[in-house]
């Protein structure tokens, strides 16, 4: 069979590797070509545009490259239409890839979408194209299932994909000691003004635990020489770059900015903080366009507050503070969130999520249950 993927951003990279390597154990003559990263290569696929080409941020760096996206859609589309394949994969990345579902199904291609837009926290109203133009929709998180069904449109469900990974992880991966003194990671982000905006008040609380080494999960983006003008002035902080999952398996307690990071965390089993600063403006228009109780997606799974939130005013060093004493010093705190954490685990499936949609993805929709 042939396959063409799209993953747009390096999470898709990585679940999107994960997927070609069990739709490779079933079908071992696959055909895989794809847009995506250098992890999907390496799986198999012949990758034709690298996600780091397609990555656009914000509002302002859209608008500015509208140019670019739109040669982007028209180059995909011809190399589609020249591939021709069985079957059309779709990972996350709505804004584009909902525009490549439209023109598949108007050319009679079957479409597959892994890992649904987070259509439940804004723009709700793309479920109507989803709907029209999505034949499978592959779910990650347990609560899409409920939420597509009050617009009559029957999901699958196939468990988290970062089960599987993180539990490679913790199984296998090994590195030195960071620090011979107990250590409290930091994950600020990957983009420098969401750093700006947060690091400072995170970093605030290092000199209350000198007993402590405050660890920065440095993403690869970012330059040292913008890190240490934060990090400097503190004795007990240092940065590890590349490495967010060996400093997490070392860590005691962490502080994470909002994402997937803050579900990578608790999967690790590590107590956290869940921080959240951005522009007066953009959490304005933000709060008004979000319609979600919580920010972490350890909350919206478990559908309750089990890792604390400090969103916007609330992240200021005397909260940071009296939250984390209470992640170091409170024995009742700490097993409630490890009778929570393994809840999540068990709520996320059994970390076969690739496989079960490498299944998926090799049968047409339940009505006939045949070969596509």
């Amino acid at each position: 069979m042939k396959y063409y993927i799209i993953a747009g951003e390096a999470s898709g990279d990585l679940h999107g590797s994960n997927l070609i390597k069990q739709l490779k154990v079933l079908d071992p003559e696959a055909d895989i070509r794809a847009w995506g990263g250098d992890m999907m290569e390496q799986a198999g696929a012949k990758v034709v545009k690298h996600y780091r080409d397609l990555a656009f941020m914000g509002f302002v760096e859209v608008v500015m490259n509208l140019r670019t996206i739109f040669k982007n859609l028209d180059a995909c589309k011809q190399d589609i239409a020249n591939f021709q394949p069985d079957v059309l994969v779709l990972i996350d990345y709505p804004g584009f890839n909902l525009r490549i579902a439209e023109w598949a199904k108007q050319q009679g291609l079957k479409v597959v979408y892994y890992i649904s837009p987070q259509v439940w926290a804004w723009k709700e109203g793309r479920v109507k194209k989803i709907r029209e133009c999505v034949d499978k929709m592959l779910c990650i998180l347990p609560f899409e299932q409920e939420f597509y069904k009050k617009w009559n449109y029957d999901v699958t469900y196939v468990g988290h994909p970062l089960i599987e990974v993180i539990k490679d992880a913790r199984e296998h991966l090994q590195a030195p000691p960071f620090s011979d003194k107990p250590i409290i990671a930091l994950l600020p982000g990957s983009r420098k003004q969401e750093v700006k905006e947060k690091l400072p008040i995170m970093l605030s609380v290092a000199k209350y635990f000198p007993e402590y080494q405050f660890i920065v999960a440095q993403a690869p983006s970012l330059e040292d020489s913008f890190l240490e003008t934060y990090t400097s002035a503190y004795p007990n902080v240092s940065t590890v770059k590349g490495k967010t999952y060996s400093l997490l398996l070392q860590s005691s307690a962490a502080l994470v900015t909002s994402g997937t990071a803050t579900l990578e965390t608790a999967l690790f089993g590590v107590p956290e903080v869940v921080c959240y600063k951005g522009s007066p403006v953009s959490y304005f228009f933000a709060k008004r366009l979000i319609k979600v109780k919580y920010i972490s997606l350890v909350n919206l799974i478990m559908d309750k507050p089990v890792v604390k939130e400090l969103i916007q005013h609330d992240l200021t060093e005397e909260n940071l503070l009296k939250e984390l004493t209470l992640l170091l010093k409170d024995d009742h705190k700490q097993q409630q969130l490890k009778a929570d954490y393994a809840m999540l685990w068990t709520m996320l499936g059994d970390g076969t999520a690739s496989a079960k949609a490498a299944k998926e993805i090799m049968i047409t929709d339940d009505t006939d249950g045949t070969d596509v």
